[in-house]
């Protein structure tokens, strides 16, 4: 790959113009962030000097918003409409003139700016892209698939792009011409920009996958897109479809108001999509620029986690250097509170419906496998064991198996409440289960005296001991029974440690490893929502209304008095930030901004840095616990098994992270 140098002339070969050359250290745009734009030019057909000027006046909005990188449509400076008017010299000519005045534009502007013009190379036509920077035309892309059916007949004036880099001289400097142009930002790590125009995207070997394969991060597309009825569907799908098979930004700027209506229509439909997530999209026929910033950093995190991605091509490529100022990006985009449970609830009754299903085909494979028709779970009230014995109870359902072969078994001890208690039995009942009973008081004061642990010392052992002797129980009735112990703990405890080693932490096959409490409510309320049992669905609901405890410190005056998130802290908080870190490979300072944003008005900053810190202290400290999991479904992208996506060390030290969010803490008190 040859690299394209500011100072030389002919040729295309140059200095290491990426920043790495001997090792050397690049600096980058705060925390990965890039703020873009696509915009739309209310433009004139065959106009390019009042182009010209919309052009210069959408730059200078788009700049005052902070947008690094501008994209404007496809033949923009004339008007993707001229038809045989691209064969005059005069528009040919006034166009090459009003594309240098747009660049002058740009000389004190800190963007990467992309424009569609014709240019006349050696007695060819091509419809290409401009690229540039700060007052400096960088190369030319022309388009690479030139369509000549239905209503495009491109192929009657323009030259279908050649892909290897050729010396074009323009306004007296010569800079490359050709599709293999990939532009690279010395001052922000992964920043690499590839272009492609318009049909490009719709073919099969489109450019911008071996731009991506090359290490382009962002794609821009500059298009001229008409209108017919259902195409907007299915183009969004196609750019959801290349950034997320690419893995990288797109964006996607098409022509608009102005463009000749006599056959056509354009809307002027503007996306800007991130790995396969549309961040923003312009509402068609209104001409609107629309904005986003792209993570590069998660981007690159993306890629080097999939490890498949990257097998370069044969075709010569030359990378052309520009440079922004660093700063701190004005994040436009939204950053959901609950990344794993949709906003829609359209889309989260579906997110529900088939985590259920992945949870009970899991369990369903597994006792068919072994053979068994029993299976024992306890059963504490808790949104976690009623989430488990729903999904048992539809497994059994799924392999035509008497529900009475799942043994619910409650085992009230010193933390138990009255609530609890009825809304398991009820429950158990209401599903048509056994219900077993084995209280476990008397068995827990032996075993403290047996051990010298004083009863009135309400400590870990205390605690502990009782959620031991539960494991026990369940495990000697399943081996009485020729059964299955179903576990009961969520992928927010398992992240956490908040569970007792060989207690709850053990099981036969844990049914929710695989999913966080932000969503075990969700899934429970679904249910309730869906059985059609009036009786069942109101026992899910006196469970949804409980505070998630563990029970095992005495109640007063009989209401529940330990509660779990007063002590590990809100899982909203702690689900945020195991996405944030184990998804998206966000540092603990990324992660407490993005948090900041998302918790706006809920969590104020010191709260949410006590919690972060303590979600890092528990996250390396109990991988041990994680190391040893029991057998469980991968529900979605996040997961802790030891034998999947999580293969960390228990030893590892977590100096690191806890360093870098007590410099968050230092700079907050200063």
């Amino acid at each position: 790959m040859h690299i394209y140098g500011h100072n030389e002339v002919e040729g295309l070969s140059g200095p290491d113009a990426a920043g790495q050359k001997n090792g050397r250290k690049r600096s980058g745009m705060k925390q990965g962030f890039i703020k873009v734009a696509a915009v739309t030019p209310k433009i004139k057909v065959a106009d390019p000097v009042h182009n010209a000027e919309c052009i210069c006046a959408e730059l200078e909005k788009a700049c005052a918003k902070g947008a690094k990188i501008i994209v404007f449509p496809e033949l923009c400076i004339t008007g993707y409409t001229c038809g045989d008017l691209f064969l005059q010299p005069l528009l040919l000519e006034e166009a090459s003139r009003q594309l240098q005045k747009i660049v002058a534009c740009t000389k004190d502007k800190d963007a990467l700016v992309m424009a569609g013009l014709p240019i006349e190379r050696d007695g060819r036509l091509y419809n290409a892209a401009a690229v540039f920077c700060r007052g400096e035309i960088l190369g030319f892309v022309p388009k690479a698939n030139i369509p000549s059916y239905a209503e495009f007949y491109e192929g009657r004036h323009f030259s279908e792009g050649n892909r290897e880099a050729a010396p074009f001289v323009f306004a007296g400097k010569t800079v490359p011409f050709g599709t293999n142009l990939l532009f690279s930002c010395e001052t922000m790590h992964g920043l690499t920009v590839g272009c492609e125009i318009c049909e490009d995207l719709w073919v099969a070997d489109s450019p911008g996958t071996n731009h991506a394969l090359k290490g382009a991060t962002i794609l821009a597309n500059l298009s001229a897109s008409n209108e017919t009825v259902g195409k907007d569907t299915y183009r969004e799908m196609l750019v959801k479809s290349a950034s997320a098979r690419l893995i990288c930004g797109y964006i996607y700027t098409s022509a608009g108001e102005g463009e000749s209506t006599q056959d056509l229509v354009f809307g002027g439909h503007n996306l800007i999509a991130e790995n396969g997530i549309i961040l923003a999209q312009g509402k068609r026929f209104s001409c609107e620029t629309i904005y986003s910033d792209i993570d590069i950093e998660k981007i690159l995190t993306d890629r080097r986690r999939m490890g498949t991605f990257g097998k370069e091509p044969e075709a010569d490529y030359v990378r052309i250097p520009f440079r922004l100022t660093e700063e701190e990006t004005r994040l436009e985009r939204e950053f959901q509170s609950c990344p794993f449970v949709p906003g829609d609830p359209r889309q989260r009754n579906s997110r529900c419906e088939e985590i259920l299903s992945i949870q009970s085909y899991g369990l369903k494979k597994r006792i068919a496998h072994t053979g068994l028709s029993k299976a024992v779970i306890g059963v504490s009230g808790g949104l976690d064991s009623t989430l488990a014995l729903l999904v048992t109870v539809r497994t059994f359902d799924l392999l035509g198996l008497d529900r009475k072969g799942i043994m619910a078994v409650t085992m009230p001890c010193f933390g138990t409440t009255d609530r609890t208690y009825e809304n398991a039995c009820r429950m158990a009942q209401t599903l048509g289960t056994e219900l077993r009973e084995v209280d476990i008081r008397e068995a827990v004061e032996l075993h403290f005296r047996d051990i010298g642990q004083d009863i009135s010392n309400h400590d870990v052992t205390y605690e502990n001991g009782q959620a031991r002797e539960r494991t026990q129980v369940l495990m000697d009735l399943a081996n009485r029974c020729n059964g299955m112990v179903i576990g009961t703990g969520d992928m927010s405890e398992l992240a956490l440690g908040w569970a007792t080693y060989n207690g709850d932490h053990m099981s036969m096959y844990g049914v929710n490893a695989g999913v966080p409490k932000t969503l075990v409510r969700h899934l429970v309320k679904y249910y309730a929502d869906t059985c059609g049992d009036e009786a069942l669905a109101a026992v899910l609901g006196d469970v949804l209304d409980t505070p998630v405890s563990p029970e095992l410190l005495p109640p007063v005056d009989g209401v529940i008095s330990q509660r779990t998130e007063e002590l590990v802290g809100p899982y909203e908080l702690h689900d945020f930030f195991l996405y944030y870190m184990l998804r998206c490979g966000y540092p603990p300072s990324k992660v407490y901004r993005v948090a900041g944003l998302a918790f706006a008005g809920q969590y104020d900053d010191e709260t949410i840095l006590k919690w972060l810190k303590n979600f890092y202290k528990r996250f390396f400290a109990q991988q041990f616990k994680r190391s040893c999991l029991p057998d469980g479904p991968k529900v979605g992208s996040v997961a802790l098994s030891p034998r999947g996506d999580l293969r960390m060390p228990s030893d590892a030290s977590a100096r690191l992270w806890l360093e870098e969010a007590e410099r968050l803490e230092g700079a907050a008190l200063g």
